[in-house]
């Protein structure tokens, strides 16, 4: 799937298929296109695609071999611009979740539930000898040769 072939989705379909929106995706993009520079050899992907393999990675938690398949490029290829564009998108603090206690409110009310679960005794017939029959060897039969 590359950035070409889904930028004209409407929104709650680009949302469904990348996870944010579109003008998420394109204030990441800005950031990853100031953040990356663009001298040497040019890369493969886009800048979009590569911000679309990295959302495709986190989204999807896809196997990099797959991903890799899916763009055409090696599995060093998808790590390397995995963690490049993870470490630009760190960099400028613009794209954060919330901490853990930002999500915890003070008004949750937490339910417990305790199974016993402890061993209990079960009934069972006891063993005596009235229930077995003693055989002594000389009462059994041999075999005829």
């Amino acid at each position: 799937m590359r950035y070409e072939d889904i930028k004209n989705r409407n929104d709650a379909d680009f949302k469904r298929l990348t996870g944010v929106s579109h003008a998420t995706f394109r204030k990441m993009l800005a950031v990853v296109k100031a953040g990356m520079p663009s001298f040497g050899r040019p890369p493969k992907l886009s800048r979009a695609d590569q911000l679309l393999m990295t959302l495709m990675y986190w989204r999807e938690y896809r196997s990099q071999f797959h991903i890799a398949q899916t763009y055409g490029v090696s599995e060093a290829t998808v790590s390397r611009t995995i963690r490049k564009v993870e470490d630009i998108l760190i960099r400028s603090k613009q794209f954060r979740l919330p901490g853990k206690k930002a999500l915890q409110s003070g008004d949750t009310v937490i339910e417990v539930v305790i199974v016993d679960a402890t061993e209990q005794p079960i009934e069972r017939p006891k063993k005596s000898s009235v229930g077995t029959t003693v055989a002594r060897k000389s009462d059994t039969r041999k075999k005829p040769k």
